[in-house]
């Protein structure tokens, strides 16, 4: 399995760098491309390891990369390094697949050039699991990270069509963490354990140690010896397995608010600035640097802005809606009297209104809260003119940071583009509300 990830990483930067050789604006067509593909599965022995089918899928992918680039949704394709890029293979025909499930936990699958395998069975697959949801198998990918090989199914499956859900008595303000993960306007929160226990944490600092004296003792421009090489996989291996639990522990919570509220009010933060290093420059150096970059470390091991990104899609697939509200004050408004003052927060986790007719008392987190939902409330359209099965687009249109300098009918492989030079794309789902109370979009007029 290997050999054939690397050749298709190997297939896309030969891809990549005929394409780069042409020049700017001047492409090869399909056609050419495919028959160069063609032409190194036969002659080069290496290449020939990938499947016909996989090879392919590499040229459409390379092919849909450069069409994400010139539409404005993607920058332009790059090389994939060897040790920087994950290691992928395709299987786009599901015919290929003979998926058999052998019992309870195990399944079995025809691998091309491989041969059967088995994997752990973790979800229903249509046409597969007796009882299981109609429909089939298009394809899976495989993918390999630190702790192994794992294979990813495509189906299509039937599903019922979401319908609109009436947020009057359904509607929640999330508000984002360090200490406690997500705070909720009904005074819930929603917290894990660490990642990693205390025994696996102490592993990855010794990994991390001794990875440090063995590269200490290396010689620049020496090949990473064998000792090394184990000790980072150790280390990957951990990592890996914090990520993993996190990411379950995101999609178990994002499922059980999507289920529980039709309306999710979230702030609008820019966590790539957030976690910006305070390090400085030599004129300007920063101030308190490590601890801000405790606190980027902190920020980046939640994934607040992953945790906004599956709240959204399955909002959308559940009749709902994600708003995203003006983080400005939030923590420093009253919600109660709506008195805005910088002393109100205390402390961390205290804030007490300083507005001498209020003088509520509460979590801070708890009162920006319920700030958040009442602003998501504010931007929220009106139920009557909330339809779901026409998908409207209501969220921004992603900015573009190299526009295509000139408009052209059709991209170099034929595919019909907009005025601005991409390529034509219906507007994209889950819906998503952007804004601030006062500046929110005008609803009277619904976008096309």
């Amino acid at each position: 399995m290997d050999a054939q990830a690397h050749a298709a990483r190997a297939l896309w930067n030969m891809l990549h760098e005929l394409c780069l050789m042409c020049g700017r604006g001047r492409l090869p067509t399909m056609a050419y491309l495919d028959a160069e593909v063609r032409w190194a599965r036969k002659h080069v022995e290496w290449m020939g390891v990938l499947p016909a089918q996989a090879a392919q899928q590499v040229l459409n992918d390379y092919r849909r990369a450069w069409l994400n680039c010139w539409n404005g949704t993607a920058g332009m394709p790059r090389f994939k390094a060897r040790y920087r890029t994950a290691l992928v293979v395709d299987v786009p025909q599901g015919r290929d697949l003979q998926v058999k499930r052998v019992h309870r936990r195990w399944g079995m699958v025809n691998i091309p050039k491989v041969g059967r395998v088995r994997f752990r069975w973790t979800k229903d697959l249509p046409g597969v699991t007796k009882d299981g949801p109609e429909g089939r198998i298009t394809g899976a990918r495989l993918v390999k990270d630190a702790l192994g090989w794992h294979i990813v199914f495509r189906v299509e499956a039937v599903v019922e069509a979401a319908t609109a859900r009436a947020w009057a008595d359904s509607h929640v303000g999330v508000d984002r963490g360090v200490r406690v993960p997500l705070v909720l306007s009904d005074g819930t929160v929603r917290d894990h354990a660490p990642w990693l226990t205390a025994t696996e944490a102490r592993r990855l600092v010794e990994y991390e140690r001794r990875a440090a004296r063995q590269r200490a003792v290396r010689k620049s421009g020496t090949r990473t010896s064998r000792r090394l090489e184990i000790t980072y996989a150790k280390i990957r291996e951990l990592r890996a397995i914090a990520k993993r639990r996190a990411l379950d522990w995101q999609h178990k919570t994002t499922t059980a608010l999507a289920d529980s509220f039709a309306l999710v009010s979230v702030e609008d933060l820019r966590v790539s600035n957030m976690v910006r290093s305070a390090k400085g420059s030599i004129g300007a150096p920063g101030r308190n640097v490590a601890q801000k970059s405790g606190l980027n470390r902190a920020i980046a091991g939640e994934a607040w802005g992953r945790t906004v990104d599956l709240l959204a899609y399955k909002l959308a697939d559940r009749g709902g809606l994600l708003v995203k509200v003006s983080p400005a004050n939030t923590s420093q408004r009253c919600s109660e009297c709506g008195f805005l003052h910088p002393n109100n927060r205390e402390s961390q986790s205290v804030f007490v209104c300083k507005n001498p007719e209020c003088g509520w008392s509460g979590n801070a987190d708890h009162n920006a809260g319920r700030n958040i939902d009442e602003a998501g409330l504010a931007l929220a359209p009106p139920q009557d003119l909330w339809w779901l099965d026409t998908k409207v687009a209501l969220s921004r249109r992603s900015k573009v940071s190299n526009p295509p300098a000139r408009a052209r009918r059709e991209s170099p492989w034929g595919e019909k583009v907009n005025a601005s030079g991409g390529a034509k794309t219906t507007p994209k789902t889950p819906i998503v509300i952007v804004g601030s109370p006062g500046t929110g979009p005008a609803w009277s007029t619904p976008w096309p």
